[in-house]
């Protein structure tokens, strides 16, 4: 009897136990459950990095660029983390930046211009996992295994033909700065088809105005050099120009001073440049008459946003104009103020017939030297 009642002592504890360690089992799993349901589920974050051949603070192509990722963050927030490397306009340092980045563990790299084309093309192969954008350009696909690569291009033809309208209805006007001689300016950075696409949709926008009206051309040989770029845009001043459009960046910059020296008007290039200085130049920035924007940061706004959406299309090579809000005249106070009500709607109706497909305008992308040249020659 009494191993008997021992046994069933025995048992009794070993249930005990088992019950005992089951709740706490239980408590803990419960436990475990609530901590995480306290804690957010935890979200991946898109990891972009912009590199710059040059610096910002060129109010036009470069500030465009990194706009575009101010836009992004302010679209997206904490979705995504994105950076900008200022690698100056030190070429020795541009390789050896993407080659850096391209190490770390960003989701896509952003590059920009015809002088990064070959260092991409060079690295893009190395980390087929990473996805790189390059804008104003266009790697050679025929050449390599770039499908993790999306080129972007411009119409910038189309906007400076409007441009170029702009500017022959103003030198054949009474507006209180413009002169008797039918001349006008164009001020590009460097003698490249990029620049030069823009010189032909200008040229051809002012002889769709009046053949008869003179170009006066002249390359900085630099997009940072603003004080020749002031020299320069004198010069073409001096020679009887009253307006004068330029395409170089930061050295495009030397021309919006040079009109203020001499009561000229001007267009500005890739941002709207009227807007940028109407608070800090105001002088300046009324004779801006409009500026040929280049839309870098809605171009890299919308490549990020199909990224994410799984449309965007890599291994390819995209040319982007009105359609896509990447290019357009800026359409701003100092435009509507400055430049007469007839000339405005003038020049509106021409952005109107290219979008519509009544006016096709010419590249300077396929030319050769002498055929460019013929062009040139043609305003002289």
């Amino acid at each position: 009897m009494k191993k008997l009642l021992v046994l069933l002592m025995c048992m009794l504890v070993i249930v005990g136990m088992l019950f005992v360690g089951c709740k706490a089992e239980e408590e803990a799993v419960k436990e475990v459950k609530e901590e995480v349901a306290e804690k957010p589920a935890e979200v991946d974050v898109l990891k972009i990095v912009l590199l710059l051949n040059g610096n910002l603070g060129d109010k036009s192509f470069f500030d465009s660029a990194d706009n575009g990722m101010k836009m992004l963050k302010e679209e997206y927030g904490d979705k995504i983390e994105t950076r900008t490397i200022e690698m100056s306009y030190d070429e020795t340092k541009w390789e050896p930046t993407l080659l850096d980045v391209s190490e770390e563990d960003y989701d896509i790299i952003i590059v920009g211009t015809w002088q990064i084309t070959e260092m991409l093309e060079a690295a893009a192969p190395m980390y087929p996992d990473n996805k790189y954008v390059i804008f104003d350009t266009a790697v050679n696909y025929a050449g390599g295994d770039f499908s993790n690569v999306y080129s972007i291009g411009y119409k910038q033809n189309e906007v400076s033909f409007v441009a170029g309208a702009l500017a022959a209805k103003v030198t054949v006007s009474d507006m209180p700065l413009a002169n008797k001689d039918k001349v006008v300016g164009f001020l590009g950075g460097m003698d490249i088809p990029v620049i030069n696409d823009f010189l032909v949709g200008y040229i051809e926008g002012v002889q769709y105005v009046d053949k008869d009206i003179k170009v006066a051309i002249s390359y900085i040989g630099s997009f940072s050099d603003s004080p020749k770029g002031k020299e320069m845009a004198l010069a073409q001043y001096n020679q009887g120009a009253d307006i004068g459009f330029n395409v170089a960046g930061q050295a495009g910059l030397g021309q919006l001073d040079a009109a203020k020296d001499v009561q000229r008007y001007a267009i500005g290039v890739d941002s709207d440049q009227a807007l940028i200085f109407v608070d800090s130049d105001p002088e300046k920035a009324n004779l801006i008459t409009t500026s040929a924007l280049k839309r870098v940061d809605n171009s890299l706004f919308r490549a990020v946003t199909m990224h994410m959406e799984g449309t965007a299309p890599y291994g390819e090579a995209e040319v982007l104009g009105f359609a896509e809000e990447c290019v357009g005249l800026a359409n701003n106070d100092i435009f509507k103020s400055v430049v007469p009500k007839d000339i405005r709607d003038f020049v509106l109706d021409v952005e109107q017939k290219i979008i519509d497909g009544e006016i096709i305008v010419s590249s300077a992308f396929g030319l050769t030297t002498e055929e460019l040249n013929e062009i040139r020659n043609a305003v002289k």
